[in-house]
């Protein structure tokens, strides 16, 4: 199976992308009453996927299982909501608070819209586990969605990395149904890296409320 992932044509969407999307967004979600249901279908279906795909998933479906609901929400928490570095919103690492941050997300918002596809009103279109439930229902498209916001995917990953946050795992997973790096997305993950999200602080109203900005808080759907 590691074989099979490796040699997978660059953007073709497999079979198994829309199962592996969607439990990926399901994880990503903040961990309530469904994670014990969310988990035991994870570890239902990872044995099936390939396995770049398949074993972070089970490391983060056991790490999970062993640590309860209540340590993993409080640990959600304190990852997303209080590190800006781990902010889960793909648009800001690229644009930051800036007007062509609202500009970003207007462009995600009618991608969805040409599919049929509506978010609630609490919801943000660049929200990782929203990009990938969108994937999981549209695969084609949602690949091109993931592959455009492949710079700041990857350095959510790092930084989730570098915390050594139970998450980073999901986003192995999911980096593992993508394309792999080539120069261009490399050297784009490592100036972001480097330069930050633009300073600017204004320009997304009114496509992005206070409360869904990633400074002070950059939680995700609850």
């Amino acid at each position: 199976m590691r074989n099979r992932l490796k040699l997978r044509p660059a953007n073709r969407v497999q079979p198994w992308h829309t199962y592996a999307w969607q439990i990926q967004s399901l994880l990503l979600g903040y961990p309530d009453e469904d994670l014990a249901g969310h988990l035991s279908l994870a570890r239902r279906t990872a044995p099936a996927l390939p396995a770049g795909v398949g074993e972070p998933l089970l490391r983060f479906v056991e790490h999970a299982e062993d640590a309860g609901t209540q340590a993993m929400a409080a640990a959600y928490v304190a990852t997303f909501d209080l590190r800006k570095r781990c902010c889960p919103y793909l648009t800001y690492y690229a644009h930051g608070d800036t007007r062509k941050r609202g500009l970003a997300l207007v462009r995600l918002k009618q991608a969805y819209a040409r599919a049929g596809w509506r978010l609630g009103e609490d919801e943000l279109p660049d929200h990782l586990a929203v990009v990938l439930e969108f994937a999981a229902a549209d695969p084609a498209a949602g690949m091109r969605l993931l592959t455009d916001h492949r710079a700041g995917l990857e350095l959510l990953h790092l930084a989730l990395r570098d915390d050594q946050a139970p998450w980073a795992d999901l986003l192995s997973s999911v980096s593992a149904t993508l394309p792999a790096l080539a120069g261009d997305e490399r050297e784009a993950v490592a100036r972001l890296a480097a330069e930050g999200p633009p300073e600017e602080q204004v320009g997304l109203d009114p496509y992005a409320p206070p409360q869904y900005t990633p400074a002070p808080s950059a939680g995700g759907p609850r």
